[in-house]
């Protein structure tokens, strides 16, 4: 689910708004719901969609001045499992939000990188001691296993680059903002047909952990841009293949599979018999 905006950091209630419209397109069926995300959508209005539809999440916090404070009063462990040098939890209730929460968080020592004699210059997010990564979760595992759920977002930049690259999303054609609109729908539409398309062509007993991700520009190169000849007879149209064409097997069960949609009593009836499951 997205939606295009200007530059300038949504609200609080915009973001709230956003979740709504994204728990709206959900389909039926769906038992549980996680959300990770950066510190964009760290407030008060956000944590409370996520905990109205009973999401668990692990949202990255800004390091305000308060939040600081508690970071240097807490009582920090050994960190094991993860790549830092601490880690933490501690309940903390931020400015304006209705509740305490509980945050968890990360330490790594900083590396002296100042020449001598030169004094130090620290980043908006660090102590002259160490640099910290703080989460705002509502879920009860272990801090390695909350960060290392939280770290897998980081996925979401390799398919917004092929949203943007393979399905026109950058190329705005427009100087009016509701042209714009409906272009970034349908290169979200373009993008979500070809996952679709993907799932439509899988092995039917193949689970999730096995399914690999193919990009726009591949399933073009395989199943569009392709040599055939368009051909009418006897008041029907049809397509040609090469017989060298390398993928015939896979495209005809991709097409037979797509045949198959139909609408039943209750919805779509399912296309393959077994579930994607992970």
């Amino acid at each position: 689910m997205g939606e295009l905006h200007n530059g300038d950091r949504p609200s609080g209630a915009q973001i709230a708004r956003h979740l709504e419209s994204t728990w709206a397109a959900l389909p039926e069926g769906v038992e549980a719901v996680y959300a990770r995300a950066d510190s964009g959508f760290y407030c008060g209005e956000a944590v409370q969609a996520y905990e109205r539809r009973g999401c668990g999440l692990v949202i990255s916090a800004r390091k305000t001045p308060r939040l600081v404070d508690e970071l240097k009063a807490a009582e920090w462990k050994p960190s094991p499992r993860t790549d830092a040098d601490g880690q933490c939890e501690f309940g903390y209730q931020p400015a304006g939000w209705e509740k305490a929460y509980r945050f968890v968080a990360l330490r790594y020592v900083k590396k002296k990188k100042c020449e001598p004699g030169q004094a130090e210059q620290y980043q908006l997010l660090e102590t002259p001691d160490y640099r910290y990564r703080v989460f705002v979760t509502n879920l009860g595992y272990a801090v390695d296993r909350r960060v290392g759920f939280y770290n897998q977002r980081a996925g979401a930049e390799n398919l917004i680059k092929e949203a943007n690259n393979d399905a026109g999303l950058a190329a705005y054609p427009s100087a009016r903002w509701a042209m714009n609109c409906n272009h970034f729908q349908l290169a979200m539409l373009a993008y979500n047909l070809n996952c679709w398309l993907l799932l439509f062509n899988r092995e039917e007993k193949a689970g999730a952990e096995e399914r690999q991700h193919t990009t726009l520009a591949i399933s073009r190169l395989r199943f569009l841009f392709l040599a055939a000849k368009i051909w009418r007879h006897g008041g029907r149209v049809g397509v040609s293949y090469s017989d060298h064409y390398t993928e015939q097997g896979i495209f005809q069960r991709l097409m037979q599979r797509l045949r198959a949609i139909a609408v039943g009593p209750h919805g779509y009836v399912p296309v393959l018999a077994v579930a994607l499951r992970s």
